[in-house]
């Protein structure tokens, strides 16, 4: 009799998603063809491509693509990509968590413009944003000149790949954290303030352990 109403209920609550949601109300074979578009679209621009990278870096065999990545410029390209790894993602870490902090638990002036400048990212191409860096610190740039006096170099180096990269990953960790912050809510904040708390007790004994 139990699972009878159980089923009765499901059945209920299938038909009321059906009739509440307008995504549902489709007929079958369009909601199909629908799917294998968005199957079809993954399969060609972002599977497809893939698969040809690892039959290209295979085509030749094991034994030529682990000498391929013995050469001095494979070592140095990953060397370089583990460097700016290695100083990018604590970069983010800090900044993301900190604008993410802001954004979630205080009202401040100006805090719709720096939500902007998380979003900047995604709307900017990174060879737009490789074009800036180069006008910026290029030999021709508005601190070239200064840069090459005092023989700092910051394009065509690893400074400027680190920029380059934290400017392109910057967003996805306060993105990230912005909801999850203001889904926690300032409950437990509030409590430690007034129990007397202050700003990084609170950020390090509440908010951090929330989020990490």
């Amino acid at each position: 009799m139990a699972a009878a109403a159980s089923s009765l209920n499901s059945n209920a609550a299938d038909h009321y998603d059906y009739q509440a949601n307008p995504a549902t109300r489709e007929v079958l074979w369009v909601r199909w063809i629908i799917l294998t578009l968005a199957l079809s679209f993954f399969a060609i621009f972002l599977l497809l491509p893939l698969v040809a990278v690892f039959f290209e870096a295979l085509r030749k065999g094991w034994d030529t693509y682990i000498t391929a990545l013995q050469e001095p410029d494979a070592l140095s390209a990953v060397k370089l990509t583990l460097i700016a790894a290695a100083i990018s993602v604590p970069l983010n870490l800090v900044f993301g968590v900190s604008a993410a902090w802001a954004i979630a638990k205080f009202q401040f002036r100006g805090k719709q413009f720096l939500i902007t400048l998380i979003d900047l990212p995604f709307s900017v191409s990174p060879v737009i944003a490789g074009l800036i860096y180069v006008l910026m610190f290029g030999a021709q740039g508005w601190f070239g000149p200064w840069l090459q006096e005092h023989d700092i170099k910051i394009i065509f180096a690893v400074p400027g790949i680190v920029l380059a990269t934290v400017f392109v990953t910057f967003p996805f960790v306060a993105r990230e954290l912005i909801p999850l912050m203001e889904s926690q809510g300032k409950e437990e904040e509030e409590a430690a303030t007034v129990l007397g708390a202050r700003g990084w007790q609170t950020f390090l004994r509440v908010t951090l352990p929330n989020i990490k």
